[in-house]
């Protein structure tokens, strides 16, 4: 049975903090990125927050979260007993307040009314999504929390606030959602629904994350690119992703490769490895003719071939490394991390949506062809 279940609201616009403006009298636990504090940012977001609320700020927030600092909003959210959280930040900081309400619900036994989630990159999709990734650093690997009830209840799409990023962030996340769209398309729960907001997160990510990226202070083209952000989140959170996911989350944990960067490293070759399909080429060929990579008289074979060699120029025209040796890694650690890598990407909670499943060595082979 197909279905598609969007519980979240979604506001989107340079006016949609507005949104804030009627909460009053409620417990706030405001869950952001270390460095948003005093910035305007976050004065701007506060600044819709009546007087009647009772607000803390926890800001302890790292990329890929660790356990450690969960458990330590875990102990905030105990002593506030918040009626409304607010995640604010890049997808690690969403990520963050997902685990944190996750943990601290259970704990006191109390479930707050309302999640609200205000993403400040155009990349995870974590504010339309049931999952959180949680990084266990003693045991140096990453796992996601997959729990429906933590799809936020309100999503604010203020691009103004993405404006502010390192452009190496713009590149990196909006490769990420291109990965999400590609992934979701062909994922195994795929179905019209999800077909539609994935091919349209392509369509908007091939033509127009370049330009974003020049252009960091288009307002336009930087609302274009966060709403297709949340479209392939909608996407990939009923159809699912893949192994280009389930492999980028152990270099991440292994390496510390920038998530949106691993999955791009890695995306041309999962691609071409999950075309080989008849049925997914066919596929992948209708949306790379929708975003006007190729036209409809190619074969499914080269339309793939186009967007490769399209996600490649991509990432040159965005200064972003192809293979891990260009990011700094030597490939003996690679290789000697291989069979960790595999086994650990086979147990990923994404691995499981891949259209084709693939066998041990054609996992070795997707990492052998971004190692240098």
């Amino acid at each position: 049975m197909d279905h598609l279940i969007v519980p979240t609201k979604i506001f989107s616009g340079a006016d949609s903090l507005s949104v804030l403006d009627s909460i009053q009298n409620c417990r706030i636990l405001l869950v952001c990125d270390a460095f948003l504090p005093k910035s305007d940012s976050l004065k701007d977001i506060q600044s819709h927050l009546a007087s009647s609320n009772s607000v803390t700020l926890f800001s302890d927030v790292k990329p890929d979260p660790p356990l450690d600092n969960i458990m330590a909003g875990v102990s905030v959210f105990t002593d506030v007993k918040p009626t409304i959280m607010i995640g604010i930040g890049g997808g690690s900081a969403i990520d963050t307040a997902k685990a944190i309400r996750f943990f601290g619900e259970k704990l006191i036994d109390q479930p707050i009314d309302t999640f609200i989630a205000i993403p400040t990159t155009s990349g995870t999709g974590s504010e339309v999504t049931n999952t959180a990734v949680v990084s266990d650093t003693k045991n140096g690997v990453k796992f996601p929390i997959i729990k429906n009830h933590l799809i936020p209840d309100i999503a604010i799409l203020e691009p103004r606030l993405v404006m502010s990023a390192p452009k190496s962030v713009t590149a990196f996340s909006g490769l990420d959602v291109l990965t999400h769209a590609l992934e979701s398309l062909v994922a195994k729960d795929a179905n019209l629904f999800t077909d539609a907001l994935a091919e349209k997160a392509i369509d908007t990510i091939v033509n127009q994350l370049v330009s974003a990226y020049k252009n960091g202070d288009d307002v336009k083209t930087r609302q274009t690119i966060h709403e297709a952000s949340c479209a392939a989140g909608l996407a990939f959170n009923t159809a699912g992703l893949g192994i280009c996911h389930s492999l980028a989350h152990q270099l991440g944990a292994k390496f510390h490769v920038p998530h949106g960067l691993a999955n791009a490293m890695l995306l041309p070759y999962v691609v071409a490895f999950n075309g080989q399909n008849e049925e997914v080429a066919e596929k992948y060929g209708k949306a790379i003719i929708k975003a006007h990579l190729g036209a409809p008289t190619l074969s499914n074979n080269l339309l793939i071939k186009r967007l490769q060699k399209y996600i490649f120029t991509m990432m040159r025209e965005m200064d972003c490394p192809k293979t891990l040796k260009d990011f700094g890694i030597k490939e003996k650690d690679v290789l000697e991390n291989m069979d960790w890598i595999i086994s650990h990407a086979k147990e990923d909670g994404t691995f499981p949506g891949n259209p084709v499943v693939p066998t041990d060595a054609e996992l070795k082979q997707l990492i052998e062809k971004i190692i240098k």
